[in-house]
């Protein structure tokens, strides 16, 4: 089994781009591979700003030889049918012969085809899939024609350490690579993979992108302890900075104290943005004075000059953030308001302006859902949620929206509440993110999301496959997560009806909430949930997402016992029997069962038994005591067994068979109380 090795160095390929890229690389050559039938082989992938590799070990030497048949005309067809046959195989040596199929004799064309070269099928196909690699975005240079992400200086291709000869544009492959720009650049030959990797660590070239990554943090790690501070998590900015050297070298530096009176969002986002610099802080969680940037090159001062031009490059930064918090803060929030009524939110929801409208009453609307909620603060919150959308600020950096508002509103003297409100109500952004427990700020981040979703939904703008260009999934999980990690009792029919109406249109009430089902079951699976048991307890129409997910967490302690299990089996045996026999009779079996007609101890004992536990079931769901209500289901269990094991359901007598459909629509009506049993999916013990 061989070896490959590719490496396709270029100027500066993007961090964002560079993970994409290594998929797509392993993927274009498991598609080459499978094409000339050879088997997939072990494939690894690295990328570096400068290099984009991979290494594919247990090729086969060869693709297997194959043997290819084609079946032209009968025996005895016309001589221009079998000459029109033999000009169809081309120059290929076909052998041609006579072959018995039935009754019927064809002839055939016989091509034993020999395997080639592993290295040749290589050198034919990577060109081509070069050629075709989906770069998000792409360039021409020279006089060349072909396209990569960055003009490409060379190309290592190794089979078993030979040159896989072949040529991309201006570029021939090779066995010749070079190290860091800066600190090794001589040209640098390899033999296999292993010497690959090893010179090019002598060369100051980390190849894998986790043991950047991992010396970025640990050195960062370890200058913020001897600060006595600790690193800001920030795994994203790590993940981004590993792609953007090849040998990193973190160096501690500081921030002029002058500018440490800006709020710390913005000084993160500054140097996170467009520094890329790691922030840290204290073990409160406070920003310091001091960051952390990654240099790509081992100084010979040990990197005081670095750190110094970083330093003066970010006071220029902040110079710009300063001017920003500054003119911001002379101008009050509730001034800004008119301003919003230019800003276009949505061409069929209106401008922010409206949208303000909307969003104070419905914050107003679902106050009394909140406890502790403030209707005059919350609604004030509101008024001013969407205003620092007009502000320099955001203007430069709209990640900061909310925040800022925030910010404004306290410096203006505003209640804490409704600063804390305008900060937080676009929490969630999602799964990991943090849920805002603040009653003001539950109210008016509802408000925001329901608003959204009601809106669009209403105008038949919704999710469709991947797509997704307003978010609304991320709006609905958002919605979910408000009411689950706060515990609120909130009848989402009624909260639909009520943006409904600041919309002026018809609520979506049915489409809305079956979507808000969906993403609920997705919001569950990733905590373990089984998504069939929540779609069973959905279908009975409950609106309350908190009794509804403690009805399912009952459900699922039932159907993880035997009793469960086997009254799953008895319901849907029931329900069958029931649902053929009323679609061939042409109607329903749903009245009560005639007590005089129960001849046998069975039915009588399971009659018995349901009329005890129906009135207890729907009393023990009223009170949500589901666990009550899933042990009384299981006291069925005994009963229905015995049923199916002693009676026979279509009895000759029609009365009798009659009567005991209807007992059984009776064990169908019981459990449906409690969920669509028909949607539970049946799982081994």
């Amino acid at each position: 089994m061989a070896e490959l090795l590719l490496e396709l160095r270029s100027e500066e390929i993007p961090a964002r781009m560079q993970a994409e890229a290594c998929r797509n690389l392993a993927t274009g050559l498991r598609q080459l591979l499978a094409e000339h039938g050879l088997p997939e082989p072990e494939i690894e992938t690295f990328a570096t700003p400068r290099r984009l590799a991979l290494v594919a070990r247990g090729l086969a030497a060869a693709q297997p030889s194959r043997t290819i048949e084609r079946r032209g005309p009968r025996v005895g067809a016309p001589e221009a049918a079998l000459d029109g046959f033999r000009r169809s195989l081309g120059a290929e040596e076909y052998e041609i012969g006579r072959r018995a199929e039935g009754k019927a004799e064809y002839w055939y064309a016989t091509l034993h085809e020999p395997g080639r070269p592993t290295g040749e099928l290589l050198a034919e196909g990577l060109p081509t899939l070069l050629a075709r690699f989906p770069w998000p975005k792409s360039m021409r240079w020279g006089a060349g024609d072909v396209l990569w992400v960055r003009p490409l200086h060379a190309i290592v291709c190794l089979l078993d350490g030979a040159v896989v000869p072949f040529g991309f544009g201006p570029v021939e492959s090779g066995n010749v690579t070079a190290g860091h720009r800066f600190l090794a650049p001589a040209p640098i030959e390899v033999r296999d993979f292993a010497d690959y990797r090893a010179k090019l660590v002598a060369a100051k070239v980390i190849l894998d992108p986790a043991e950047r990554r991992r010396r970025i943090e640990e050195g960062a790690r370890a200058l913020g302890t001897t600060a006595g501070l600790r690193l800001r998590h920030d795994p994203a900015l790590l993940d981004e900075v590993a792609g953007l050297v090849e040998w990193p070298v973190p160096l501690l530096g500081r921030i002029d104290p002058a500018f440490m009176d800006i709020p710390a969002e913005v000084l993160v986002l500054t140097m996170r943005q467009n520094q890329k610099y790691l922030a840290l802080e204290t073990d409160d969680g406070r920003l310091t004075d001091r960051f952390v940037v990654v240099a790509n090159i081992e100084a010979p001062d040990g990197g005081a000059a670095i750190v110094a031009g970083n330093e003066r490059v970010l006071r220029a930064r902040f110079w710009d953030a300063r001017h920003f918090w500054e003119l911001d803060r002379r101008t009050a929030l509730e001034s800004l308001l008119p301003r919003l009524d230019r800003m276009v939110f949505h061409a069929e929801l209106g401008s922010q302006g409206q949208r303000v409208q909307r969003l104070v009453a419905l914050t107003g609307a679902l106050v009394p859902y909140v406890p502790g909620a403030d209707r005059v603060l919350a609604e004030r919150a509101a008024l001013l949620a969407k205003a620092d959308l007009v502000s320099g600020m955001v203007g430069e950096f709209p990640e900061l929206q909310g925040v800022m508002g925030g910010h404004y509103a306290r410096a203006q003297g505003e209640p804490e509440p409704v600063a804390n409100a305008i900060a937080e109500h676009y929490s969630p952004k999602g799964p990991d993110d943090w849920c805002p427990r603040a009653p003001e700020s539950v109210a008016l981040a509802l408000a925001d999301r329901v608003d959204v979703l009601v809106g669009f939904f209403a105008r038949g703008i919704r999710p469709t496959g991947s797509k997704d260009p307003f978010a609304l999934r991320r709006a609905a999980l958002g919605l979910i997560r408000l009411v689950l990690d706060n515990r609120l009792r909130l009848p989402l029919r009624r909260v639909i009806d009520a943006a409904a109406q600041g919309h002026g249109v018809t609520p979506p009430t049915v489409d809305l909430l079956a979507f808000l089902g969906d993403r609920l079951k997705v919001h569950l699976r990733e905590r373990g949930v089984r998504h069939d048991l929540v779609g069973a307890v959905f279908a009975l129409g409950d609106d309350d997402l908190v009794r509804l997910l403690a009805r399912v967490d009952a459900l699922d302690r039932l159907m993880g016992t035997a009793d469960g299990r086997n009254l799953l089996v008895g319901y849907r045996r029931a329900s069958n029997i029931v649902g053929i026999e009323e679609k061939r009779d042409g109607r329903s079996y749903a009245a009560s069962p005639e007590p005089r007609l129960l001849r046998e101890p069975a039915e009588r004992e399971l009659h018995d038994r349901l009329n005890k536990a129906v009135p207890q079931i729907r009393a023990a769901l009223a009170r949500e005591d589901f666990d009550a209500a899933m042990r009384l289901l299981a006291g069925l269990r005994g009963p229905i067994d015995a049923f199916f094991d002693q009676i026979l359901v279509n009895a000759m007598e029609p009365e009798l068979r009659v009567n005991r459909l209807a007992l059984l629509s009776g064990i169908r009506a019981a459990l449906d109380q409690v969920a669509d049993f028909s949607l539970i999916e049946e799982v081994a013990a």
